[in-house]
């Protein structure tokens, strides 16, 4: 071989080398480019959550399952001060989710301190594939601060049907 053939193949091995060290470089980069973008957009999101939901006025409702032998849940309504808040079909990834232990945000919203009322509608498929509906009720006094509301649908083993038991946590 020549030596000038010998000289262009290496400057050739070494171009290509060269530029798999910058692309190698710019995929570090842009990888931790999209890191900071997902870092920033989660702070701006808990942010937006701060001011429109100030923690003085929160009140968050959510939603677990017990075992759920006896009750499969399709759909819940809930329903503060006789306005509807928030209505959730169920998807079975869902359901496995919730039965696995997870537990749902239904709902955040501003509420002022007082007396309140809120009604949960549940709807779902009992034993046998027979549609069951539940409602329950629960008055709570709102005080200042952050509020928590938890209902739960557990397994009455008795009268193979749920029970809808709420928590109230300040």
């Amino acid at each position: 071989m020549s030596l000038t053939l010998l000289r262009r193949l290496l400057c050739a091995v070494l171009l290509l080398c060269s530029g798999l060290t910058v692309a190698g470089e710019l995929s570090d980069d842009s990888a931790q480019f999209r890191r900071d973008i997902l870092d920033i957009n989660k702070r701006l999101l808990l942010m937006e959550e701060e001011l429109l939901f100030p923690a003085d006025t929160r009140v968050t409702l959510f939603l677990s399952l017990d075992v759920g032998r006896f009750f499969t849940p399709d759909a819940v309504t809930l329903k503060l001060d006789g306005d509807t808040l928030v209505s959730h079909l169920y998807t079975e990834r869902e359901i496995r989710a919730l039965r696995n232990g997870a537990v749902q945000r239904l709902h955040t919203t501003n509420l002022r301190n007082g007396e309140h009322e809120l009604t949960a509608f549940v709807t779902g498929i009992g034993p046998n594939g027979r549609e069951i509906r539940r409602a329950g009720t629960l008055t709570f006094e709102k005080a200042s601060g952050q509020h928590y509301i938890q209902l739960r649908l557990e397994d009455d083993a008795a009268a193979q049907q749920p029970n809808i038991v709420f928590r109230n946590w300040q």
